[in-house]
């Protein structure tokens, strides 16, 4: 670490320092703010979208007990084709969206299966994307948890490390600048009064 020059120079770029680290801490407690606010609602979306499929799911289980019946075949029958995924940018940090979802059904004969596989197609659709939902929201919550920490971590750095330390050095670089000045001034005195008697001499040497 570089010495601290005590010199009006060094007092000016501390001086400077510090502005610019109290200008820029209400930016990140702002963005931290943002941060906190999106977290306590990506926690809502997705505690509302895990209730909405652990709903439809005991729902599509109560209605439909035949799915028991393992002579019927399901397996295939809805299927995931495409699901196109976004990004919002919220204060540098990269959220993830859902776009899109696209769910494809495997063409199957209504006199071959029974009626209710209507049902059970209609209500695996709708599972299918309310869990591609919940991921997206829950991943939202993990990039913002991490996004807060690291803008907490900064905060804390000017808070508690870069605002005090640069307000030490300009007190000590003041307190040596004054010292510096009394020690001027002595000297100035006692040049003055060595002057004064220097002469004070040289006129009685005359007489």
């Amino acid at each position: 670490m570089a010495k601290l020059a005590l010199n009006k120079s060094s007092l000016a770029r501390q001086g400077a320092q510090l502005a610019e680290y109290r200008r820029f801490l209400p930016s990140l407690e702002l963005k931290r703010l943002q941060i906190m606010a999106e977290r306590a609602k990506a926690r809502e979306t997705a505690a509302r979208l895990d209730r909405e499929y652990e709903e439809r799911f005991a729902e599509l289980a109560h209605s439909l007990p035949m799915l028991a019946n393992r002579q019927v075949p399901l397996e295939d029958l809805v299927r995931l084709k495409e699901a196109i995924r976004g990004e919002q940018n919220l204060s540098g940090t990269r959220l993830p969206t859902l776009e899109a979802v696209e769910v494809g059904t495997e063409p199957y004969s209504l006199l071959a299966r029974p009626h209710w596989v209507d049902a059970y197609v209609a209500g695996m659709r709708e599972l299918l994307r309310l869990n591609l939902e919940r991921e997206v929201a829950h991943e939202r919550i993990a990039r913002l948890i991490e996004a807060e920490a690291v803008i907490s971590r900064r905060v804390n750095l000017f808070e508690k490390v870069l605002i005090p330390q640069a307000e030490r050095n300009i007190r000590k670089i003041r307190m040596a600048l004054a010292d510096a000045e009394r020690d001027a001034v002595v000297r100035a005195k006692i040049s003055k009064r060595k002057t004064a008697a220097r002469g004070a001499e040289s006129r009685v040497a005359e007489i």
